[in-house]
């Protein structure tokens, strides 16, 4: 019986072939046959006067040479439409979510809002996004299951990598940075990282390999020393930056050309006296802003784009934790920090910060905020910044740069809009390059009201 199920099989399969095949057929012929009395080869012409049809001989080879350019034609757009089309599942996806997120809006809560499962939705979105990328990169930001299956908890019964939305735009660097050996060392290649953090893909994915280890590395100096002490050499892997020794860090200040933070290594110029000093303009002294507030009440703090650290260090001797932002820009910056006994943390000012609201005591920022900032995105940072301070919490803004017209007419409004109380606000012009460049500088603390 077997025997005879087989070849019912066989001649049940080859019965389906040979229709398709003479489906095919049709189709092809069909085709011809639109395209040979449609073509620039027929010619219709109608002799209003003997009422005939003239139909010219066709030239064969020519009727080929068309037939073969059409199918690389035809080749070639298969590529831009399948890539249409994954864009177009893509955006029906969204709009099948977006639809599920307004019906919920508008219908009772005990009511089904629909069938569609938006954890699938969002999981089939992750999928098409990742198309055509390498094994790593979809086990790297693709969903996982969860073991146990659903969580009332996260409510969904995957886990989803948060990865920056720019990552998924710029696939070739995507790639780059995702190849290496597994559990191998990894590339150091921090200055193309960063490039691609700042590109938007932030945060970068994890990878499954090791950073390289500094080679002869020593223990760190013990705080309190470590707040002023140049670190041992053997700390840092030095491959990513022009300067190779702390030393040539330290006299980088001396050099041509502009460097970010030029003169940050140097503890023995202007970073030793920095915050200690209140002249009554834009410049604040560090315990003169702490004590607008009842003593001890600070605590915790951040300070944005901290440079080397030093603000969290005059912070530290004061008994106040504050964590430093700060990108390595040709430079140890986020090493250099740890190796003070403070906590670095590399991040761009594009990052939604990574505090839960109204938990620090005090945010600080020194030239970082300013105008190079689009402003729809620097409004969204202020915002940031007063969703994580506390009720009461000060926002030390030093030095912010901007020309004179954009002042009043842009950031004024921008912080009254935002909703901070000004309990010091000092206005300055740069000098530097001439009064004729009105460029000036904005100093302030500014609280988050208590209520």
């Amino acid at each position: 019986m077997g025997n005879g199920a087989d070849q019912n099989s066989v001649k049940k399969n080859a019965h389906t072939k040979l229709k398709l095949k003479m489906l095919l057929l049709v189709i092809l012929t069909t085709l011809l046959t639109i395209y040979i009395f449609t073509g620039p080869s027929f010619s219709l012409k109608l002799n209003s006067y003997s009422n005939q049809l003239t139909l010219p001989l066709l030239n064969s080879t020519a009727l080929l040479s068309e037939l073969s350019s059409t199918k690389m034609e035809l080749a070639a757009s298969h590529g831009i439409i399948a890539e249409l089309q994954q864009q177009l599942n893509s955006t029906n996806l969204l709009v099948q979510a977006l639809l599920i997120e307004l019906t919920r809006e508008f219908v009772h809560p005990n009511e089904k809002v629909s069938s569609i499962n938006l954890s699938a939705v969002m999981s089939k979105l992750s999928d098409d996004l990742t198309v055509g990328l390498p094994d790593e990169v979809k086990l790297a930001v693709g969903p996982h299951k969860l073991p146990f299956g659903y969580s009332p908890r996260m409510g969904s019964d995957e886990l989803i990598a948060p990865v920056g939305a720019g990552c998924l735009k710029f696939h070739d660097e995507l790639v780059k940075f995702m190849t290496y050996d597994t559990g191998g060392e990894c590339p150091v290649d921090d200055v193309f990282a960063q490039r691609l953090m700042l590109k938007g893909c932030e945060p970068l994915p994890r990878r499954r390999c090791k950073p390289k280890s500094p080679v002869n590395y020593v223990e760190p100096i013990p705080v309190p020393d470590s707040l002023w002490a140049k670190p041992a050499e053997t700390s840092i892997i030095w491959d990513p930056y022009s300067c190779k020794s702390y030393q040539c860090l330290i006299d980088r200040k001396k050099a041509p050309g502009f460097f970010d933070c030029k003169d940050c290594f140097d503890f023995q110029g202007r970073e030793k006296s920095r915050w200690l000093i209140d002249n009554g303009k834009l410049d604040y002294g560090i315990d003169q802003v702490l004590s607008m507030k009842p003593l001890g009440t600070i605590r915790i703090g951040l300070d944005i784009g901290g440079g080397t650290g030093t603000f969290a260090a005059r912070m530290r001797e004061r008994n106040v934790t504050t964590i430093t932002t700060s990108l390595n820009l040709d430079g140890p910056f986020n090493s250099f920090i740890a190796s003070r006994g403070l906590i670095p943390m590399h991040i761009s000012v594009s990052q939604r910060l990574p505090f839960f609201e109204n938990t620090l005591d005090i945010v600080h920022s020194m030239h970082v905020l300013s105008n190079w900032i689009p402003d729809s995105m620097l409004e969204f940072t202020l915002y940031d910044i007063y969703r994580v301070l506390r009720p009461g919490g000060i926002f030390w803004l030093d030095r912010f740069f901007c020309f004179g017209s954009q002042l009043n007419k842009t950031y004024v409004p921008m912080l009254d809009r935002i909703g901070f109380k000004k309990l010091r606000w000092n206005v300055g012009m740069k000098l530097d390059r001439g009064v004729n460049k009105n460029e000036w500088y904005f100093s302030a603390v500014l609280e988050k009201p208590m209520t």
